[in-house]
């Protein structure tokens, strides 16, 4: 059994490699990074679009499958319970790092704006993009959903409290903020390449599908659910909310 001590070092580990992925995904969408999304394209097309669509596959295996109740139930018999959700943590950013340093540009470019009203309102928005996703983080609770509260709670011998339903700050206006503030970093940006076409519609499927495993997960586990899920949109304010109850 993991020391408690040592699981919360590993926590804080985890968090601050989270944090790193994030920021350098930051930087790779708007071409901040070597190799970056809107490189001049190196490999063949089909070569190069099919390691592109594995990668994506990669990263929706990895950052789906662990999140799935059933996975944790089998996983937390092999890693402690209160380590399972930094253990996620650091898979993702792994998965982001190799997403980031294996993708190959695709070259084709749509529109490119380097500079005046239109790139700096270009670079805002993806930068609010940004702040929504982070934002909506600690609407919820930032520190659980990044595993520092587990391994902190653990590290003081108290039991992990189950949180109940609550509603706030931008939940209250649509469901998924986070996957909001993604969809905007995704699309707004001043370079869109074919690579960078591919990256946002293979991630904008994804995250569709996954928000959809989310709420069948959410459904089950929180009976208030279902009333908040009528009323609230999914992703877009002032959007129709969705249908009373998800397809099997």
């Amino acid at each position: 059994m993991i020391g408690r001590t040592l699981a919360l070092i590993y926590g804080v580990v985890c968090y601050a490699l989270g944090v790193a992925a994030l920021g350098y995904l930051g930087l790779w969408l708007v071409d901040l990074v070597p190799g970056a999304l809107d490189a001049p394209r190196t490999a063949p097309l089909g070569e190069a679009t099919l390691i592109n669509a594995g990668l994506l596959l990669l990263f929706a295996l990895q950052h789906s499958g662990m999140a799935r109740p059933a996975f944790k139930r089998v996983w937390t018999r092999i890693v402690p319970a209160a380590i399972e959700r930094s253990t996620y943590v650091l898979a993702s950013a792994i998965a982001v790092a190799i997403l980031c340093w294996y993708w190959e540009p695709l070259g084709i470019t749509f529109w490119r704006v380097d500079s005046g009203p239109l790139h700096a309102l270009l670079l805002g928005g993806y930068a609010c993009g940004w702040a929504v996703l982070l934002f909506a983080t600690f609407c919820i609770d930032h520190f659980e959903l990044f595993g520092l509260q587990q391994v902190w709670q653990n590290a003081r011998r108290r039991p992990q409290q189950p949180r109940g339903f609550m509603i706030r700050g931008l939940y209250h206006f649509v469901r998924h903020p986070i996957y909001l503030g993604w969809f905007l970093v995704i699309w707004i940006t001043p370079v869109m390449t074919l690579s960078h076409l591919l990256f946002a519609l293979g991630m904008t499927g994804y995250t569709l599908r996954a928000i959809r495993w989310e709420e069948r997960d959410l459904l089950a586990a929180l009976p208030e659910y279902a009333a908040y899920r009528e009323r609230v949109p999914m992703v877009l304010p002032g959007s129709a909310a969705a249908e009373p109850a998800l397809q099997h």
